[in-house]
């Protein structure tokens, strides 16, 4: 277990399009275990590498519910549809939240830690902490899409 520190907003690698994995290899399967132990301990339900401060296209979701840990390396939206519009957090930008539009649903393809292809279909939620972390693979924070930041109450804070 090896808990890595968040990189903070307005550091240069948060805005980098991160590199494309060319295989699954014992450091990249390091990579997913440190941001997942990173990501839980934060707490938060995404990490996306970049916020660790690695340019690497590598993401971790696990928003509570059946889906559990989703581990992708080069994750990328095939299908997406519908529109929802809702808070969202984010674990390099503490302190304040935004109103976000995204879509309803998506599909998005990549690698599992073993370099296996897989699919995930997200819907509500799990759609927009997909979107939100893979977002961060291209250098888009939340905060320049967002119809309103603002600074949350207690109770309403997340971290993705």
């Amino acid at each position: 277990m090896a808990i890595r520190i968040i990189v903070k907003h307005p550091d240069p690698v948060l805005r980098e399009k991160a590199k494309p994995v060319p295989q699954v290899t014992p450091n990249i399967q390091k990579l997913l275990t440190d941001m997942a132990d990173t990501m839980y301990d934060a707490p938060g339900v995404g990490l996306a590498a970049p916020q660790i401060g690695i340019s690497k296209r590598v993401i971790v979701v696990d928003i509570g519910d059946e889906h559990g840990l989703i581990e992708l390396v080069n994750p990328e939206i095939v299908e997406a549809d519908g529109e929802q519009i809702g808070p969202e957090g984010c674990l390099s930008i503490p302190g304040l939240q935004g109103d976000v539009r995204r879509k309803n649903r998506v599909k998005v393809k990549g690698l599992d830690r073993n370099g296996n292809e897989i699919v995930v279909d997200g819907e509500g939620y799990l759609a927009r902490a997909l979107q939100h972390e893979i977002d961060h693979l291209d250098g888009i924070l939340y905060v320049d899409i967002a119809d309103r930041v603002y600074e949350p109450k207690e109770e309403e804070e997340e971290g993705a």
